[in-house]
């Protein structure tokens, strides 16, 4: 199950001790829209083991500036609370599964 995260809930989010993925998008974004499937698949596939969240950069603007969010959708991934990795772009799942995998 994904996780909506904003500008209010983020740092407890990131604060639980899990693994977490973000995913920055919006609503008006085509590649956005092709990554979004993929994204809430692996939020099935990780449950328990990587929380998968979804950041909407349209009504949240402190946490895509504090990450320098510039290009959506952007995915980035977070172990100890620390940011280690970014993938930015509409990228192959493959390429998603990689990262997440090693937050593992």
């Amino acid at each position: 199950m994904e996780i909506n995260v904003t500008d209010s809930n983020f740092d407890a989010v990131l604060g639980e001790g899990m693994p977490v993925m973000v995913d920055f998008w919006a609503p008006w974004c085509g590649p956005c829209r092709r990554v979004s499937p993929i994204v809430e698949e692996l939020a099935g596939e990780y449950e328990g083991k990587i929380k998968i969240c979804k950041c909407n950069v349209d009504e949240n603007d402190e946490v895509p500036m504090k990450y320098s969010i510039r290009n959506i959708p952007t995915l980035l991934f977070f172990k100890g609370g620390q940011l280690v990795d970014r993938l930015v772009g509409a990228v192959p799942k493959q390429d998603i599964v990689d990262k997440l995998n090693s937050l593992l």
